[in-house]
């Protein structure tokens, strides 16, 4: 006798597109080395690269030297808060595209407003729940996939409308 096939979904089946599992570096910023690693455990699950810095500063350096596809950053940290620090990413034509997930214990309405002000592309609030943050990590990779598909796709276009 053989066992029917589980029908639910695996990660790595949920995951895919166009048949690649989902895949990318993830950059969590948080100056709390306790909720740093409880990010980073959570993102075990979906099979990401994770880096880890410790302050807005450290983050902008991590970015220069190896563009994440993502980042998950504190609001208030030493140094350079993560509104500073999201605000100098998306003024910079290179990192703009790379989409921020501010993760934070504030939870007012003016600190949504300040973090969408500053170029955040999503807001969660500590203590963070685990489906919800891996359902937004998720959509923004593969947002940010199919944006990089795209500019491909449309640098391939134009060159070879110049080619004619």
């Amino acid at each position: 006798m053989t066992t029917p096939p589980d029908p639910t979904p695996t990660a790595a089946s949920e995951d895919q597109h166009d048949g690649e599992p989902l895949t990318g570096r993830v950059l969590v910023v948080d100056d709390n080395a306790q909720n740093a690693e409880l990010l980073e455990a959570y993102l075990d699950d979906l099979g990401v690269d994770v880096e880890v810095a410790h302050d807005g500063v450290a983050a902008l350096e991590a970015v220069a030297a190896n563009p994440p596809d993502l980042i998950l950053m504190d609001i208030m940290m030493p140094r350079m808060s993560g509104y500073q620090a999201t605000e100098s990413l998306k003024s910079d034509g290179a990192t703009k595209s790379i989409p921020v997930i501010m993760v934070t214990a504030l939870g007012e309405v003016g600190d949504v407003e300040r973090a969408v002000d500053c170029g955040a592309d999503d807001f969660l609030t500590k203590p963070v729940n685990k489906l919800e943050l891996l359902t937004r990590v998720r959509s923004l990779l593969k947002v940010r996939r199919l944006q990089q598909d795209l500019d491909s796709a449309q640098a391939q276009l134009r060159k070879f409308m110049r080619e004619d």
